[in-house]
């Protein structure tokens, strides 16, 4: 069974919050970073980005980029931008999207439990990746970011959030790309303690989004315990932050591909390779998005297509085979435009469906993309079913939205 740990929070005052949480180091460039915190001296980017306060010619995984972390991390505490709560609890996080709204629980998953596969990976995770983050961590000494969970909804636990979130939150802002942002405190014993056996009867968490984070986390959690002679599985370094979402509150987002030629086809070649596996058909200049699994949305040329996948192309009864990403990655990509690893291969690019079909094709009409692709999502069901039978995705495979604000909360490894 799985553990989640209340813990004592670092924090920012109510008044600082707007400014101070930023979004995860992973979804911006440096430069995009630099340009987003600006001059705002609280913006938390200074910490998990910490490049952007650097000459833009530094080794981005530099002893210089770490210390500066750290640097700034202190800074923050030292200024009382970060102030740490008194006792142990957990925290409710809100994230609204328009008339949505999720409601995430903040507490300290186990590191043995990621060892043991009691949290659940959907996804490879790349050891530089990993390497940075756990540089990251260890400098720190803490989780300076949450990671993104998921777990099958228990009415007990939604009880005790719908209890405590009908009193005023202590954060309740609106982000500036229109996200908006609310957080409690469950600092009653009772529940603390009541929300701790919950969790506990729940037998498996799922990462959602931050394989890396979450990996990192982990890894450095286990070094340290490594490192401990008087080791007695009650430090704080055992656990690390994560936020978790009941299944039935998640949405996943398409996340697209676009492909920069044809493999050496011209248009027609390509149309007519296509019509192998698949049913196509020319739908015109008005934007088309696929509307159920095993339907495609391709724009070529400055027209829309859409394209329904024969009955060959896909296996019902395989978790991983059902997947429209294998059905596009088997069929298209490598059969015709011959990407094999679409991890390694500069030919394809991703885009995550928050961005719209309009960015697919604005790609496509500058001429930095030859031909685009929009999926169908992948639902919540494929997601647990492929972690369940200790599948693998492939390559990006799911986007979910809203992201997580980083600076609201941070876990220290020593308390």
């Amino acid at each position: 069974m799985a553990i989640l740990k209340p813990f004592r929070g670092f924090r920012p005052p109510a008044d600082i919050v707007k400014d101070l949480a930023s979004r995860p180091y992973d979804v911006l460039d440096s430069e995009e970073a630099r340009e987003e915190a600006g001059n705002n001296k609280y913006s938390f980017l200074r910490v998990v980005k910490p490049e952007i306060e650097l000459p833009k010619d530094v080794n981005l995984y530099s002893e210089q980029v770490y210390n500066k972390a750290k640097e700034n991390f202190e800074k923050f505490i030292a200024n009382g931008w970060l102030k740490q709560d008194q006792k142990k609890q957990y925290y409710i996080y809100a994230q609204t999207w328009g008339s949505k709204i999720q409601y995430g629980i903040v507490g300290c998953a186990g590191v043995e439990d990621y060892l043991n596969n009691i949290i659940k990976k959907h996804e490879l995770t790349r050891p530089d990746k990993e390497e940075d983050r756990m540089k990251h961590v260890r400098k720190l000494n803490a989780n300076a970011e949450p990671v993104f969970f998921t777990y099958p909804a228990q009415k007990e636990i939604d009880d005790i959030v719908a209890e405590f979130v009908k009193d005023k939150p202590v954060y309740d802002f609106m982000a500036d790309d229109g996200f908006g942002h609310k957080f409690w405190l469950i600092d009653s014993d009772e529940k603390v303690e009541e929300l701790e056996k919950l969790f506990n009867n729940v037998k498996y968490f799922y990462v959602a989004d931050g394989h890396h984070r979450t990996a990192a986390a982990a890894l450095v959690g286990n070094e340290k315990k490594q490192n401990n002679p008087n080791h007695t599985g009650q430090e704080e370094y055992n656990y690390f932050m994560a936020v978790l979402f009941p299944d039935n509150q998640l949405t996943i987002i398409d996340y697209n591909r676009v492909v920069k030629d044809l493999n050496g086809l011209s248009a027609d070649e390509f149309l007519k390779k296509l019509d192998k596996d698949f049913v196509v058909n020319e739908v015109g200049e008005k934007e088309y998005k696929p509307s159920e699994i095993h339907t495609f949305s391709m724009y070529l040329e400055g027209k829309w297509y859409s394209l329904e996948a024969k009955d060959h192309t896909y296996d019902d009864n395989d978790p991983i085979g059902v997947l429209d990403v294998t059905v596009l990655s088997n069929y298209v990509l490598d059969d015709i435009l011959g990407i094999k690893n679409l991890r390694t291969d500069k030919r394809i690019d991703f885009v995550g469906g928050i961005r719209g079909l309009g960015e697919l094709k604005r790609r496509v009409d500058s001429g930095e993309m030859k031909v685009a692709f929009a999926l169908y999502p992948v639902t919540m069901k494929q997601l647990i079913d492929i972690a369940d039978t200790d599948n693998i995705m492939p390559p990006k495979t799911t986007w979910f939205e809203p992201k997580l604000r980083s600076g609201l909360v941070v876990h220290t490894l020593n308390d």
